[in-house]
């Protein structure tokens, strides 16, 4: 399988001293084309740190993050921010939608930020709102939709374009169950069409959407498993 996503014995260290805190400690983890990765644990284990790490927003204190062969840390921050821009999607469970701009507007500003011309970065925009189901949506504002419709727009934002890495920090947080499920559905259709995907999660049942479930606790993987051994390790209480 193709690689897209590896980290190799990344640490992550917070503060010196007596504050020092060690968000992870020497993980190592890859993600695969046509994968999705569900990494759980309990509050304070490193998976969000994880996630950060992986979308180029933190640097490792050491170790490597490298995406589809380039190790971000030698791309600077411009560099990593145009990887963000082209290859990269991350949804944040806050949706992080700019309230002043519509939804093809949300959409379309990576690509436009990259170069594309409007008219071009819109026709992308429109493309991925269909993808997730919500062309009408277009022209509306984030203020004007539900919770479910902002963070189907927060997908769409991250997959528009050729995105081969999609990162997703508790997508469903925020969102009543049926809702939560389909964009679930959506990632995961995502990563059938060879992304690939890593979704931070504490919910066995979205877990089992992932082919693979990563276990953190105090910054370390305690244990790495197929989705349809969550609810046993879970219930065992291997991760907390």
């Amino acid at each position: 399988m193709t690689t897209v996503l590896h980290l190799d014995q990344v640490s992550r260290v917070h503060g010196e001293g007596a504050t020092e805190v060690h968000a992870l400690r020497s993980v190592s983890f890859r993600a695969h084309a046509g994968e999705l990765v569900a990494v759980m644990g309990p509050s304070g284990s490193g998976k969000s740190t994880l996630l950060t790490l992986a979308g180029g927003l933190d640097q490792p204190t050491t170790g490597s993050v490298v995406i589809e062969g380039t190790d971000l840390a030698s791309l600077g921050n411009k560099g990593r921010a145009r990887m963000r821009r082209t290859s990269v999607g991350y949804v944040f469970q806050d949706f992080n939608l700019i309230p002043a701009l519509t939804a093809a507007e949300n959409v379309a500003l990576p690509r436009e930020l990259d170069g594309e011309r409007s008219r071009a970065a819109r026709r992308l925009a429109l493309d991925a709102l269909e993808e997730v189901g919500i062309p009408e949506l277009a022209d509306r504002f984030p203020d004007e939709m539900s919770g479910g419709q902002q963070q189907r727009v927060a997908i769409a934002r991250a997959i528009v374009g050729e995105r081969r890495l999609v990162l997703a920090d508790e997508p469903t947080g925020a969102l009543d169950t049926d809702t939560g499920e389909e964009i679930l559905r959506l990632l995961r259709a995502r990563c059938d069409a060879g992304a690939a995907g890593v979704l931070v999660t504490h919910e066995a049942r979205h877990a089992a959407w992932a082919d693979r479930v990563v276990f953190l606790r105090d910054g370390v993987i305690v244990d790495e498993s197929g989705a349809d051994h969550a609810d046993d390790l879970l219930e065992s209480g291997a991760p907390a």
